[in-house]
C-alpha cells in the first residue's frame, strides 16, 4: 500500500474566492511545490483563507487541520506571487513549525510565468530568503509555467 500524506493548504485572503482550481491541478500532476510527493497518495484535510493581513486564521485554521490528520501546510502560492507578497509569510511559517510541529511548505502550484516575469522586474524575490522561498515553484520549465498564467 502506498504511504499517504494528508496536507492542508492556506491561501491569500485576497483570493479567497478562488476556488483552488491551480492548486488542485498541481497536486494532482504533481507539479511546482507538489513534486515533492511523487506517487504518494496525498489527501487535502483543509482550505481555507490566512483570514488577510495579519493571518488571523492561521492559528485556528492549522489547529483544526492538524486535528484532521494534517501532515504538512502548504503556504499557497498566491501568498508568494502577490502584490506585494505576502509580508507575514515566513513568520506563518515559524509559527506552524513551532506551535504545531507539522511540515510547513512554502508553495502549492507553480509560479505562473506572468508573475515570475513582473517580479523579475520589480526586482521582489531578489534577496536569499525570497529565493528560498520560490524555488520549489520554479521546478518546472517555461511551458509550464505558461500552463499556469
Amino acid at each position: 500500500m502506498k504511504e499517504k500524506t494528508k496536507i492542508g493548504i492556506i491561501i491569500c485572503d485576497r483570493y479567497r474566492r478562488c476556488a483552488g482550481g491551480k492548486c488542485f491541478r498541481s497536486l494532482r500532476n504533481r507539479e511546482g511545490a507538489f513534486s515533492r510527493y511523487g506517487n504518494m497518495e496525498v489527501e487535502v484535510v483543509g482550505y481555507t483563507t490566512c483570514d488577510g493581513c495579519p493571518g488571523g486564521n492561521i492559528e485556528y485554521a492549522v489547529e483544526e487541520m492538524k486535528g484532521n490528520g494534517a501532515d504538512a501546510i502548504h503556504l499557497a502560492t498566491g501568498l508568494i506571487v502577490g502584490y506585494p507578497p505576502c509580508p507575514y509569510i515566513t513568520y506563518f511559517y515559524n509559527f506552524i513549525k513551532t506551535k504545531y510541529g507539522l511540515e510547513v511548505v512554502y508553495g502549492t502550484h507553480p509560479i505562473p510565468q506572468k508573475y515570475l516575469t513582473m517580479h523579475e522586474q520589480l526586482g521582489t524575490w531578489e534577496n536569499a530568503e525570497w529565493q528560498k522561498i520560490i524555488q520549489p515553484e520554479l521546478l518546472v520549465d517555461e511551458r509550464t509555467r505558461l500552463s499556469y498564467d
